[in-house]
């Protein structure tokens, strides 16, 4: 059978693998190695993210699931899961949630909080709000049963990594010489591949539920954006990061509702 010639061409495995060993490099702090300097991967890669957050996922709910049937509480298990998902992902994305906090509430100017939020040092308000965030992930996980953690985490893992994907799609940059401006745009069609991954990774793990939870996880990072539209003028790093968080945090809540 001859393929039609308006088939669209798909990229090479060398180049999808490339793609996952960059999102990986990104995303993690998993042993993937350095990468082909003479062949970075572009912002494309980021039709690899949901696979990526599934993959933390996995691990953190591995990690719980084994210490529920070694007999330890949910809130322990919980704990052990988060730490577990802290040292997968670099706690990257909880930095960047951090930054917000306290360059949103800690300046008067769009200047003033862009520097703030560059500021490596931890304020009042990033520590308020990282102690929050990880008390909601904490209270949704300890409310779920045993079967229910590795499919929880997997699709907020993986759910969350696309949800940054609208914010980073549709608002301005903030900071022109920042990490994410120096990423680059992605494509329409990377974007989209990334949400239809992180469709099939919701149907898998949340059924008929699976899909409009990824639906909240995208809404959730609404609020995100107007106030970093309002405050700095668009959005940076930090502020996908800060998405990340609160699409991650509104699966794993909604998971609660539905499962526990």
């Amino acid at each position: 059978m001859t393929r039609p010639d308006h088939w669209p061409d798909l990229p090479p495995l060398r180049h999808l693998l490339r793609d996952l060993q960059g999102a990986a490099m990104m995303l993690s702090r998993w042993p993937v190695g350095q990468g082909d300097p003479d062949a970075p991967p572009g912002p494309d890669m980021v039709w690899a993210f949901p696979l990526i957050g599934a993959g933390h996922g996995l691990i953190a709910g591995a990690t719980g699931a084994v210490a529920l049937w070694l007999g330890l509480t949910p809130f322990a298990a919980a704990v052990l899961a988060l730490a577990a998902l802290a040292a997968s992902t670099g706690m990257l994305h909880e930095d960047g949630l951090a930054d917000c906090a306290d360059g949103f509430h800690g300046g008067h100017t769009p200047e003033r909080r862009l520097a703030i939020m560059k500021d490596s040092r931890l304020g009042t308000y990033g520590a308020l709000t990282l102690m929050l965030a990880t008390l909601l992930k904490l209270a949704a996980l300890a409310a779920l049963p045993l079967q229910a953690w590795i499919p929880a985490l997997m699709l907020a893992g993986a759910g969350s990594r696309a949800a940054i994907l609208w914010p980073m799609a549709r608002m301005d940059q903030a900071r022109p010489g920042g990490l994410s401006a120096g990423f680059g745009l992605p494509s329409g069609r990377s974007i989209a591949v990334a949400f239809a991954l992180a469709g099939a990774v919701a149907i898998l793990m949340g059924g008929r539920a699976g899909l409009p939870m990824l639906a909240i996880g995208c809404l959730a990072t609404l609020p995100v954006q107007i106030r970093a539209r309002r405050l700095i003028g668009g959005q940076t790093g930090d502020v996908l990061g800060a998405a990340q968080q609160w699409a991650e945090i509104a699966i794993l809540l909604t998971a609660a509702l539905l499962w526990g």
